[in-house]
């Protein structure tokens, strides 16, 4: 997003339901309010903050010093799933006057409760931007359909793991209006562990108590399965009072289940029991004090996942509420906690450790990252909010009943010498495979690939295949966003400006995916090959030409035009041999297959290529193979030319691992096997000490450009993000 050109102050409204939200919005709410040139704050209340059973939290706003503008009574008691429903009904109700007086210009919303999903809903009809904070996380309750409900009513997210950001994307969110910030709690959290907390710990657990020598439990209902959780809390308590050790007890949320829980607690004596404290609310700065310093926490509130990480302390997590969540090494999971021994036997394991400290939800600047998000808001732009589908032309498949069909796509691959289109299943199987020369004109060269195409669909669907879409890979530089070649090199004729996504998706009417072969060397390699898993990989592609893809953090690299990894056109010598670019002393004029053939055929002209055991008939052209046919034979004229040709590559790659460090290089296609040796001394020679020991391997994968182009839907269909 770029800086909004507005003088006016952003009015923002920040509206809270409970403690744990509070937590979240008060690190944002105090950096608003110090900003006062930028923006006006207006802070609304409702929701469990005013309901005494559950410790009257608005309290710890006001000693915030905020001004509460508007207290809404939204709760309906009953604590089940048809108060739940009342209390959103309620909200909706009140809600719309507050708004009209107010007139925000956005309004922050967190999370994923039921009070959170009436403010979105009734933001979103009334015409109010919202900024939806800890958006597209998982955690495995009702909880992610509310999340993710919210979501696709808010224009603006601010998430807290690259996993969240990823997840967004894949729900069709712009990426312009995502902003992966980290977790606000944790500018706080980051800060807390070495403040003073015996007096904290002396306060709520007594005097005699010691740091690491306490737990802290924590559980809420689920409301999908009340009954289940109940007696999960149950059995906890049972576990807790076996284990004999001091133990806070915080009362559960208002979620439906919450009233039998505390009945639980209370026919157990919780409230009276010489080993336990139970409590409705502890502020949040003491809180953070009491898990840093506990010897363990218990339960399933997603505290124990996200912000307790921050401190090493040792976190049980019950059932299943929380299962979804990325999580450190200090989480230990009992999912099936069905038996007090199970939960006795987790409390044995983790007691009194201490994990490494884990960073997953936020690195401590948050708050001045969501400001400056905020203060780039442009008001001007429409407030209709974009969904970024995939590409697709008018779908008119039929439903049918695909359930024993092979989920398949349909990739092209267009080479500089030959076209080809097949049928790849979703693990990376090619069950059949189509080979054509690639014509010379662009309408020839169009009509063959949609006759091709319309062949190869028929087929799949005798193979017993569905097709999922179409994913191409093309010499050239391609905008993958539009599905059009931006140009090529000489190596394809008439290539120019095309729209390569329009006539198939006319034609077949599936979604199109297009790309440069080099990135799709890239994508098969990250899906199928030996880049699967790894964060950082370049991929480079031998052919007719030089390719090359590059992966960085998991993602691709386009460039800002298109350009990035031409691999093939890193220049490596001032004076070298012409390139088909136009330039000269690329890789591309040294090592491509097509730079091979030319030191072939002056060879042959001057009767130097043919060696004893070697022959090349009239009617066929001299090419690169005949060159390595040649070298393996003695010929020392062709030994020096290959050498040379992969000192070239070499140097291309030190440069790579000079700019881009990754962990992996791959050399993929026809001449990556006959230069995998000559590469690597280069590297010997002349790349810093620091990257000689980054791996260079020849891909195992035999059409990367197919699997490429392939992987472009299948990853869509699986929802990974392309």
């Amino acid at each position: 997003m770029e800086k909004k050109e507005n003088n006016r102050k952003l009015r923002v409204c920040v509206a809270t339901c409970n403690r744990a939200d509070y937590s979240k919005l008060a690190p944002i709410m105090f950096g608003i309010k110090m900003e006062p040139e930028f923006f006006e704050l207006d802070v609304v209340v409702l929701g469990s903050h005013l309901i005494d059973d559950y410790g009257n939290t608005y309290r710890m706003i006001e000693q915030d010093d905020f001004d509460i503008n508007t207290r809404l009574h939204t709760i309906v008691r009953g604590e089940d799933e048809a108060a739940m429903v009342e209390s959103v009904g309620l909200a909706l109700v009140k809600l719309p006057d507050v708004l009209n007086r107010l007139k925000p210009d956005i309004m922050i919303v967190h999370g994923d409760r039921f009070d959170a999903l009436a403010l979105a809903t009734s933001a979103a009809l009334m015409n109010i931007r919202i900024l939806h904070i800890e958006g597209g996380e998982v955690s495995g309750t009702i909880d992610d359909s509310i999340r993710h409900a919210i979501t696709k009513l808010a224009h603006y997210h601010v998430c807290c793991t690259r996993s969240a950001e990823q997840h967004l994307i894949s729900m069709c969110e712009d990426h312009d209006r995502i902003l992966l910030a980290g977790c606000p709690s944790y500018d706080k959290l980051l800060s807390a562990k070495n403040k003073d907390y015996m007096s904290i710990i002396r306060m709520w657990l007594g005097d005699d108590v010691k740091p690491k020598d306490y737990i802290v439990a924590l559980q809420h209902p689920v409301t999908t399965d009340i009954k289940h959780s109940i007696k999960m809390f149950e059995l906890t308590l049972d576990a807790l009072i076996s284990f004999n050790k001091r133990t806070l007890v915080l009362f559960p949320n208002i979620d439906a289940g919450s009233k039998e829980m505390v009945r639980v607690m209370r026919k157990k004596g919780i409230e009276h029991h010489p080993n336990f404290r139970a409590v409705k609310h502890v502020p949040f700065d003491q809180f953070i004090q009491l898990v840093a310093h506990a010897g363990c926490m218990i339960g399933n509130s997603s505290c124990g996942v996200r912000e307790v990480g921050a401190f090493g302390t040792p976190v049980i997590n019950l059932g299943t509420r929380q299962i979804g969540r990325e999580t450190g090494e200090n989480v230990l999971h009992v999912r099936d906690a069905d038996t007090q021994d199970k939960i006795l036997q987790a409390l044995h394991l983790q007691f009194g450790k201490q994990y490494p400290c884990s960073k997953i939800y936020g690195d401590g600047n948050a708050v001045p990252r969501i400001l400056k998000f905020l203060k780039s808001i442009d008001l001007q732009e429409p407030l209709q909010k974009k969904f970024c589908f995939p590409p697709v032309k008018d779908n008119i498949s039929q439903d049918i009943d695909h359930i024993l069909e092979t989920l398949s796509a349909l990739a092209v691959d267009l080479g500089g010498t030959n076209l080809r289109v097949a049928i790849v299943s979703m693990k990376g199987e090619i069950v059949k495979k189509y080979t054509q020369f690639n014509p010379k004109t662009y309408e020839e060269r169009i009509n063959l690939i949609l006759q091709m195409c319309v062949e190869a669909a028929a087929e799949a669907v005798k193979l017993n295949c569905r097709i999922l879409g179409v994913g191409i890979s093309t010499g050239g530089r391609v905008n993958p966003r539009e599905g059009i070649v931006l140009h090529s090199t000489k190596l394809i004729q008439e290539w120019n400006s095309v729209d390569l996504r329009s006539p198939l998706s006319d034609t077949l009417h599936l979604p199109v995916w297009v790309d440069n072969d080099g990135n799709c060397a890239a994508l098969a390699e990250r899906k199928f090959g030996q880049g699967k898993g790894l964060e950082n990989f370049v991929t480079l592609i031998t052919g007719t030409g030089i390719g090359g893809g590059i992966v960085h953090q998991h993602e691709l690299i386009h460039g800002s035009s298109f350009c990035a990894a031409e691999l093939g056109h890193i220049v490596v010598s001032l004076d070298g041999p012409d390139c088909s670019c136009g330039s000269h002393g690329c890789i591309e004029a040294y090592a491509s297959g097509m730079a091979l053939q030319r030191e072939a055929k002056k060879l042959h002209d001057e009767d130097q290529l043919l060696v004893e055991g070697m022959s090349v008939p009239k009617d066929e052209a001299v090419g690169a193979l005949h060159l390595i046919q040649a070298a393996k034979l003695g010929n020392a004229k062709a030994q020096s030319i290959l050498r040379t040709a992969g000192t070239a590559l070499g140097l291309g790659v030190v440069n790579i691992l000079h700019t881009m460090n990754p962990s992996l290089v791959i050399l993929s296609g026809i001449l990556a096997s006959h230069y995998i040796h000559t590469v690597k001394d280069v590297i010997r020679q002349q790349a810093l000490s620091s990257v000689q020991d980054v791996d260079v391997v020849v891909s195992d994968l035999v059409e990367p450009a197919l699997l490429g182009a392939a992987s472009m839907v299948l990853d869509y269909t699986t929802r990974r993000i392309y």
